[in-house]
């Protein structure tokens, strides 16, 4: 690999680095060294699976289709894929992600530096924040260059700092028990979830594979390759620092119960490491961290609605309505946000994840009926998992839980197998080739 191919590999993977870290990724890896105690490997593990490698794959499949992200579902249906695609591409951007990054820097970041939290200051960060978000995102060829070459260094050498600190200089010990009922693994894919990662991988791989060719790679291996090499150092990158922040988390296991707020707790992390200082360090890595996924979350989501609408949608127009109900909803705050985020992300991250776990068996499967029995019976699962637990319907609950894998949180694998064979033994009109546009 030459320089410039390996400088551009570089800086690709940064931008999706930065991306994918954002108000999610600083809240849930200290909270799950802080309910994990010892055994925060374990809840770690977890987290990974259904964050770093579920949106490695994620990444791995839309290639497959140049991008396209209703064609690397449409064997499901076309109206099915466009719903789904739809709903994980609102998940991810206005109804929210972007909303729970700029509510984030503002309640990690810049409220311990202020040392008060009012109405007034909340909305002014806000307009700040995405006054900012929308500068740099309405020029969609730029933001990649803008995030990957400046803001990703910036942030990563402020995490460095703050996790080298901690393990040069224990903040606590680690509790030998756990605080939580739940199977550490399954709590760790539960916060892996609610990442958003798994969904924002769908966008993010369609900017990624952008970026690439914008640099003038035009062969179709050449693309396959350096996506996926981007998307392998984004996901060490995201590991190492997701290990040391749950490290620093198990370290409060002792003094910390499970109902220590999440937004709070990195606040405490930063302060016990580097004292005053860590404010500002810690509002220095909220803000970019933060500030980055909104940036690369609403240039994806608007250029995804401009395409499908062919351009009657304006992707500027798109980003300045993006940015200014994101502030609005910003303002509910974190806990609220995540709060409305769980049920939601339960039901559609489970459906998109079978879906594209099944477009890697595309060639094999001749029947699209196959694809639709796993989308069908997946969704059908999620939606009574979230809805016995929303209604505490104890019997539907109870039987969910003994199916295969509930305890780690994956109730719907089974099922969706068994959908997708049956589905496969119902004739369908029209035998469609798996290798359309696939690379």
């Amino acid at each position: 690999m030459n320089n410039k191919k390996a400088l551009d590999v570089v800086v690709v993977g940064f931008a999706l680095f930065s991306m994918f870290f954002g108000a999610g990724n600083l809240l849930f890896p200290p909270y799950l060294g802080l309910v994990s105690g010892t055994n925060w490997i374990v809840s770690l593990s977890g987290f990974i699976l259904t964050d770093i490698i579920l949106a490695l794959v994620v990444v791995m499949a839309a290639v497959k289709f140049d991008g396209d992200l209703d064609l690397t579902l449409s064997r499901a249906g076309k109206k099915f894929a466009r719903a789904i695609i739809i709903a994980s591409i609102l998940c991810i951007g206005p109804l929210l992600a972007i909303p729970r990054n700029g509510a984030t820097t503002y309640e990690m970041g810049i409220a311990p530096i202020l040392g008060f939290d009012t109405p007034v200051a909340k909305l002014i960060v806000s307009i700040i924040f995405f006054g900012l978000t929308l500068l740099l995102t309405i020029r969609p060829s730029k933001v990649v260059d803008i995030i990957g070459k400046f803001l990703t260094p910036a942030l990563l050498v402020c995490l460095a700092i703050l996790i080298i600190m901690g393990i040069i200089n224990p903040i606590g010990d680690l509790s030998s028990s756990q605080l939580i009922e739940n199977t550490l693994f399954a709590e760790g894919v539960a916060q892996g979830y609610q990442t958003l990662d798994t969904l924002a991988a769908v966008a993010f791989s369609t900017v990624a594979i952008t970026a690439i060719i914008q640099r003038g790679y035009s062969d179709s291996k050449e693309k396959v390759k350096l996506t996926l090499q981007s998307g392998l150092i984004s996901g060490v990158f995201l590991a190492l620092v997701y290990a040391g922040l749950t490290y620093l988390g198990s370290m409060l296991s002792t003094t910390y119960g499970v109902d220590t707020p999440q937004a709070s707790l990195m606040v405490v992390i930063t302060n016990a490491i580097l004292g005053k200082p860590g404010k500002i360090i810690l509002g220095i890595i909220v803000s970019l961290a933060c500030l980055t996924t909104s940036i690369g979350l609403t240039s994806s989501a608007a250029s995804y609605f401009s395409n499908i609408s062919n351009g009657k949608l304006k992707y500027q127009t798109l980003v300045i309505g993006i940015c200014v109900f994101s502030l609005i909803l910003a303002n509910f705050g974190v806990s609220t946000i995540i709060q409305f985020s769980a049920p939601v992300l339960e039901i559609v991250c489970p459906v998109l994840v079978a879906l594209i776990g099944t477009t890697f068996l595309d060639k094999y499967i001749k029947n699209d009926n196959a694809f639709k029995g796993v989308a069908y019976v997946t969704l059908l699962i999620s939606i009574l998992s979230v809805g016995s637990s929303l209604f505490n319907i104890t019997q539907v609950s109870d039987l969910l839980s003994k199916l295969p894998l509930a305890q780690y949180g994956f109730n719907w694998i089974l099922p969706a197998i068994l959908g997708g064979i049956i589905g496969n033994f119902i004739k369908t009109k029209k035998v469609v080739n798996s290798n359309q546009k696939a690379m």
